[in-house]
């Protein structure tokens, strides 16, 4: 385990791991065990298109051109990014260093704070969210795979006149053809993930700078730099800083579960430089690419634009249309399997290891995507304010929790063998399996953070309830916690199995 060793511990984890009952059946399988540093493929360029793939997600092309809607010009939107970036990339640096030095799951990096049972907490948390929006992008791709193949096969046009379950037979169509090819990747396991996610980032940057540069061309090299009345002074200013932290916001999903890719990293470095190339400078490109659509287009007909699908069906030759919107379907996809997928699969396997792999774990993460039904739960405000906000908001303080456990209460120092372990003995069995000091600085994190987000009192600082989360969870559990609290350095060398 590269960071993790501690060579005067190996002998007596080595026997621990072979004892009786070890690891228990309760908290292991395969696929939740950690890495060797044999299974580690993952290199600088691997982390890249982690970003390269999520950043330019069409949600975030909403986003992002709805900063240009609010007022704020093409400097203002590039300074909004570049904030957002460099907190980002601490963020998930620190955190990804965490599964590099482990080579464990979040589910098992949960175990560390939270305990052997309680670590299951955050991780239905990110599970739950991450179910509820697997199924609305894929719905989103949907529609875009519907409109090409209506373009392909202009007979399909009739099925969008019949619904089902508040959805057109195109609809479904489209969606199923979508599920199958995600449940298809999935099923090969994190190695083929890995591989569809190196494919789709070069892809997804050719196509989005192709796509800036086709609405350049046709704006006669003319930008509008900003909407007809641009915000100044403090209502500026409160823009960009609520903007940058909402874009943080749509990553603090990722920040806690970034460890189920890093595990895989060869080395801290990979981490280092993948993030550095995949966020600050990745996202500053991402930024440009929006100032050029959302500027030119609006110079074109003086309309602001959803999305990029909304450029790519006005493209008139259906060959290019058809290659743009193969494309973003591309892209969904990646985005899907690295934000959507791989976080509720974790979690189902850490819930039922006996009877759930990856495999399994993947199907069954696919059916409750289908089953929520997620164009009702898209097209739902209360669901999406209330529901995924409230629970969003609630995930910052996992965060600010599990980071300040790892890198200030125990300096990195992690017993791998007894995440594993039901031993009453074992550092993080606790009482019961469950680290009471953690939940009691949670909860009230949690409380304060879900108010801030949801009362309209608090809408002006609404965009910081992560972070404000965040910050109150680690004071209260660095208070709580005595400065005695330690683990053996231990490395899980001696219980690996193939996960990758």
């Amino acid at each position: 385990m590269s960071g993790a060793s501690n060579p005067a511990a190996a002998p007596a984890a080595r026997a621990q791991a072979t004892s009786a009952g070890f690891p228990s059946p309760r908290l292991y399988n395969r696929d939740l065990a950690p890495v060797t540093d044999k299974q580690r493929p993952w290199g600088a360029y691997h982390v890249f298109t982690l970003w390269a793939n999520d950043v330019h997600s069409l949600g975030n092309y909403t986003f992002a051109i709805g900063l240009f809607a609010l007022g704020l010009g093409a400097w203002q939107i590039l300074l909004t990014f570049a904030i957002g970036a460099l907190i980002l990339f601490g963020m998930l640096t620190l955190s990804g260093f965490v599964g590099e030095r482990t080579g464990v799951p979040f589910p098992v990096v949960s175990r560390i704070a939270f305990g052997i049972r309680g670590g299951r907490v955050p991780a239905i948390a990110r599970g739950v969210i991450a179910i509820v929006w697997f199924g609305i992008q894929t719905y989103l791709a949907a529609s875009v795979l519907g409109v090409l193949l209506t373009t392909l096969f202009p007979a399909l046009a009739a099925l969008d006149n019949t619904i089902l379950l508040g959805l057109s037979l195109l609809g479904w169509l489209s969606f199923a053809l979508l599920w199958i090819a995600q449940v298809v990747i999935v099923s090969y396991g994190m190695a083929m993930v890995r591989r569809y996610v190196a494919f789709a980032g070069p892809v997804i940057l050719v196509t989005m700078l192709a796509l800036a540069g086709w609405v350049l061309v046709r704006a006669d090299f003319n930008i509008a730099w900003s909407v007809d009345a641009p915000l100044t002074g403090a209502a500026m200013w409160q823009k960009i800083l609520a903007g940058a932290g909402l874009w943080v916001v749509i990553y603090g999903t990722f920040a806690l579960n970034v460890c189920d890719f890093t595990r895989c990293a060869r080395d801290r470095r990979a981490i280092v430089v993948g993030n550095l190339v995949g966020i600050p400078i990745n996202m500053l490109v991402f930024a440009a690419i929006v100032i050029v659509l959302a500027g030119a287009q609006f110079h074109i007909n003086g309309q602001i634009i959803a999305s990029p699908a909304d450029i790519v069906r006005s493209i008139p030759e259906p060959g290019w249309r058809v290659a743009a919107s193969l494309a973003l379907i591309v892209l969904t996809i990646a985005v899907n399997l690295v934000a959507n997928f791989v976080a509720p699969i974790y979690m189902l396997a850490d819930l039922a290891p006996k009877v759930l792999n990856f495999q399994r774990a993947g199907l069954l993460s696919a059916l409750l995507g289908v089953v929520i039904l997620p164009w009702n739960l898209y097209n739902s405000p209360l669901v999406i304010e209330y529901f995924l906000g409230g629970l969003g908001a609630v995930l910052g303080p996992f965060f600010g929790l599990i980071m300040t456990d790892y890198w200030l209460v125990r300096r990195q120092r992690v017993n791998v063998p007894d995440l594993y372990s039901e031993a009453a003995s074992g550092d993080y069995y606790y009482r019961a399996g469950i680290n009471r000091r953690a939940f009691a600085a949670l909860v009230p994190a949690a409380i304060v953070a879900v108010l801030v987000s949801l009362l309209p009192i608090f809408q002006a600082v609404a965009g910081f309830s992560w972070f404000i989360g965040a910050i109150l969870a680690g004071l209260l559990y660095r208070v709580m916690t005595p400065n005695d609290l330690k683990a053996a350095d231990v490395s899980g060398e001696a219980i690996s199995r193939p996960a990758v």
